[in-house]
């Protein structure tokens, strides 16, 4: 039996976490030095690459002092709480790693606190010591302190620290000696984080993730708890509702390096890849066929944030996309809630609309770019928080809100958080920056970092994490000037747009095509505004001076997926295709806008 360290890496975004987990790869000999170095080897997808973001949490291995190293690397977003959950449960201990200017942040306390529940661990690594005005001594008792405030037990608080520069390649004991290696950081792993425990007896597995091959199929991800895996031997899968059915274990796979290597069997404690099994989810177990006793499933949050997805029947339906029906849609939908635990979808009867329920604007939205890319074709409505009833009182989920700006714009900040009713909790000056502490509603958050970063020219530096349900705190005024909408369908013409440039702002380039109902643009004051945005200019034979002006028209606003989620309103879509994205009303006729604003206004007097 080899010995094995399971260890998970948390950290905020943007800490540093994906290079470091490259750079113990290199360390690892995995391959030759500067092969791959810089690459982000584990951040493979294109959508993690652009946002420079982990979302879905993988698993690579190294060797060191013939030692296995089964390293898991997890996302540092809050709304992927629902991969984080499932992966700490496959760890011993955890690498947590921090900013050695910014210090533990709001995220790096989200996954901190769900591997001190379970009772993981740490080793406190403090990277980035080589930037200027870092401050590492302060950064580990900042640390500390956060620990304290989490209830971590005695072990976990007499943690070891280790400093460096992922980047550099380095890691020390003391940050005042750089070495030239990062072996420090895994000599410590060796000595400070536990082998797990060889339970012998039945057997008993956790899925705790999902793989896919086309050739095989479903692979089912987990670490064996207790006993020994074989294939070709028989195991009961019992679900998460308690129902069980038998199965066969066709393969066995263990993680090495970036691959997997078949093995015959598998002991408790270390985590493989199982082939063979059928309708299985994460959270269930897999036990011995004559002493069945299954593991309990993982907890997972609830959603706290919901969205329309419907079929794209805008005039330009099916243009661009190659999958554009309800049945691809419903399929595509099913499949992710295979592999993303914290999704939820509930199919309306008899209509194309699906209430899809997820942590956040950003799961959901990584959600739909990865169906455009694949392309998809569909509609999005405005995301909704998810309101419930608690002791017979209407609650809506809050976020803890951390800001950091410069101190010139902190009056301007506090305004705009206190306007969406967000509570200000605490105020700290470091470095020339205030640090400010709110507890806002999640329904506050939608749209407010596009509005925060306009005020703050771009210097602040936002995050938030869900931390509970509390009473309704009543309206809060969104968005209050209204869209400009083209009134027909055509071609945009720079004569037209030229012409309203005094009216807002557009989304749109001239020789665009739209159609009647599409949102072009924002509208300067309160109160949506139908334009024709096609209107070309009329040749006479007349010449005058002044009449031949050339047009001068500012860019067009750009809107990323998120923020066109953020800016639309409840009688509005955003209409997603593999090559576009445009804003549109729900109701493309005028006419229609009209009748149900007056329905509306009568139903609420």
């Amino acid at each position: 039996m080899q010995d094995i360290r399971n260890i998970a890496i948390i950290a905020h975004v943007d800490h540093g976490k994906t290079t470091l987990v490259d750079k113990m790869l290199i360390a690892g000999s995995l391959f030759r030095d500067n092969e791959k170095a810089g690459e982000l080897i584990l951040d493979n997808n294109d959508l993690e690459r652009e946002r420079g973001i982990t979302i879905v949490s993988k698993n690579v291995s190294i060797v060191y002092k013939n030692t296995k190293i089964n390293i898991i690397d997890t996302p540092g977003h809050s709304d992927f709480g629902g991969e984080v959950e499932r992966v700490l449960n496959m760890a011993d201990g955890v690498l947590l790693l921090v900013d050695a200017f910014e210090g533990p942040m709001p995220q790096t306390r989200f996954v901190l606190q769900k591997a001190i529940e379970i009772g993981l661990k740490p080793i406190v690594v403090i990277n980035k010591v080589d930037k200027p005005n870092c401050r590492p001594d302060e950064v580990q008792e900042a640390v500390f302190d956060l620990m304290c405030s989490l209830d971590a037990n005695e072990d976990q608080l007499d943690f070891p620290t280790i400093y460096g520069s992922a980047k550099q390649n380095w890691m020390s004991e003391d940050w005042r000696k750089p070495t030239d290696n990062i072996y420090p950081l895994l000599d410590a792993i060796l000595k400070y984080i536990p082998a797990p425990e060889v339970i012998e007896g039945s057997l008993q597995m956790l899925i705790t993730s999902l793989d896919y091959s086309s050739y095989v199929g479903r692979i089912a991800v987990g670490r064996v708890h207790r006993g020994t895996i074989r294939e070709n031997t028989d195991v009961v899968l019992v679900h998460r509702d308690g129902s069980r059915n038998k199965c066969r274990i066709k393969e066995l796979d263990v993680f090495s390096g970036f691959g997997k290597t078949k093995v015959a069997e598998v002991s408790s404690g270390e985590i493989c890849a199982v082939v063979g099994l059928e309708n299985f989810e994460i959270g269930d177990s897999i036990c011995d066929v004559e002493n069945t006793e299954a593991l309990p499933p993982i907890a997972i949050d609830e959603p706290t944030m919901s969205m329309v997805f419907t079929i794209n029947n805008s005039p330009f339906f099916g243009r661009e996309g190659k999958y554009v029906t309800s049945r691809h849609i419903n399929d595509r939908l099913v499949r992710e809630l295979d592999k993303n635990l914290a999704l939820r979808v509930r199919k309306e009867e008899s209509s194309d609309v699906w209430h899809v329920y997820g942590r956040g604007v950003l799961h959901l939205s990584v959600l739909i770019e990865t169906m455009r890319r694949e392309g998809y074709e569909l509609q999005v409505g405005q995301p909704q928080v998810i309101i419930k009833e608690i002791d017979g009182v209407k609650c809506e989920p809050i976020e803890q809100l951390t800001i950091n700006v410069p101190d010139e714009f902190s009056g301007k900040v506090i305004e705009m958080v206190a306007n969406r009713k967000g509570e200000m909790l605490s105020m700290d000056t470091k470095n020339d920056r205030i640090h400010l502490e709110f507890e806002i509603p999640s329904r506050g958050i939608i749209g407010l970092r596009t509005n925060i970063l306009t005020a703050t020219a771009g210097e602040a530096v936002m995050a938030h994490r869900f931390i509970k349900y509390a009473p309704f705190k009543g309206k809060i005024e969104r968005r209050t000037n209204g869209s400009i909408i083209a009134m027909e369908s055509g071609t945009a013409f720079a004569y037209a747009l030229d012409k309203l440039q005094d009216r807002g702002k557009f989304f749109i380039n001239p020789q665009e095509e739209v159609y009647g109902g599409q949102v072009v643009g924002e509208h300067c004051k309160e109160g949506d505004l139908t334009v024709n945005v096609t209107k070309s200019k009329k040749l006479t034979n007349m010449r005058a001076s002044g009449s031949d002006e050339k047009a001068k028209i500012a860019p067009p606003v750009i809107l990323s997926l998120e923020e066109a989620l953020e800016f639309i309103k409840e009688d509005e879509y955003v209409e997603v295709t593999p090559k576009s994205m445009r804003l549109r009303k729900i109701l493309l006729d005028e006419n229609d806008r009209k009748r149900a604003n007056i329905a509306k206004q009568q139903q609420e007097e």
